[in-house]
């Protein structure tokens, strides 16, 4: 009887342990959260991603009752600040906002990730999505878009900022470079708000990244703006014609946003930052600095975590064959 009883011991104790640490999950999702949250965001303060954090950040605290903290974790096309992400304590205490440059290209231009971008997080929704803008200093000589290629091809070696080598901005870059037979420098920044500054001071060429960073210089007269890459307008800017229309067709790059925690974040936990988000984009006034800023908020139906993995599922079998096939990758 005894041996019995030391027999059973261990598997008593595996299964307390297990049953103590299920009880304080549900424990601490009931009283989630008890203390401010971490938005880590994986690029530099005044780019597009830590624009659109700080204006859900602000409106989320409202409805989960705790102050959400923007952190910049810069570097490495956003993978630095992802990876981090990645190993943060699944509570709810660290949420991972990215969009499709760190939560989809980075999986295929870097090809040492310490973390599985699909299986590695927990989805909680989709946020906003904006075509990207061709931009270029104000000194540029080309009055529109095919006069900008035309310019390309005779003064090879123009720099183009982005966000980091091996980011959507680059991906974007490289892309341009194919479909115009130009050859251009690429300079990579900790995200696309500094880009920006060197831009507009004149340090570079020009850049292709997303309307936030963008058009507010763009309206200041500081910049030209060449195209939006669509087949339709951006509503914030309606005089700016769409690639198809101003001569380079096809070349369609958007830039979308999402929200992620942790793997093995409780659903509950999950469920109330989901419902933070739907708040958050409900509210006028966040709707109204959204649409300022050039973004469009993804419909009611899609705020949900099955949309974004499923979005995120679909860029990575869209995007990573054609840049694994072009053979470029960043160690």
């Amino acid at each position: 009887m005894k041996r019995t009883c030391r027999r059973f011991l261990p598997f008593a104790c595996a299964f307390v342990a297990i049953s103590s640490v299920a009880w304080s999950l549900s424990a601490g999702a009931q009283t989630y959260p008890s203390k401010p949250i971490t938005m880590n965001v994986p690029f530099a303060a005044g780019g597009s991603t830590d624009v659109i954090g700080r204006i859900l950040a602000e409106r989320m605290k409202v409805t989960l009752g705790q102050t959400v903290i923007v952190e910049n974790v810069t570097g490495a096309g956003g993978t630095i600040g992802v990876g981090r992400a990645a190993r943060a304590a699944p509570d709810g205490y660290t949420i991972s906002l990215g969009q499709n440059g760190s939560h989809v290209i980075t999986g295929a231009t870097y090809g040492n990730l310490s973390y599985n971008l699909l299986t590695d997080f927990e989805p909680v929704s989709l946020l906003v999505i904006s075509p990207f803008v061709i931009t270029a200093t104000k000194t540029t000589p080309a009055n529109n878009l095919k006069e900008l290629i035309a310019y390309l091809k005779a003064n090879p070696g123009r720099t183009v900022g982005n966000a980091g080598m091996g980011s959507i901005t680059h991906v974007a870059g490289m892309v341009f470079q194919n479909m115009t037979g130009t050859d251009l420098q690429f300079v990579p920044y900790r995200g696309t708000g500094p880009g920006m500054q060197d831009l507009v001071a004149g340090q570079i060429n020009m850049m292709i990244g997303d309307s936030i960073t963008g058009m507010p210089s763009v309206r200041a007269g500081m910049l030209k703006i060449y195209g939006v890459a669509s087949d339709t307008r951006l509503p914030s800017a309606p005089d700016v014609p769409t690639v198809d229309e101003a001569g380079l067709p096809g070349y369609h790059i958007s830039l979308w946003h999402g929200l992620w925690v942790p793997k093995g974040t409780p659903k509950p936990i999950i469920a109330k930052l989901q419902e933070a988000v739907i708040d958050a984009l409900a509210d006028p006034g966040t709707k109204a600095k959204l649409a300022q800023a050039g973004q469009e908020i993804f419909p009611r139906e899609r705020q949900n975590p099955d949309a974004l993995h499923a979005l995120q599922k679909s860029d990575i079998e869209k995007w990573w064959p054609i840049i694994k096939a072009s053979n470029f990758k960043v160690e």
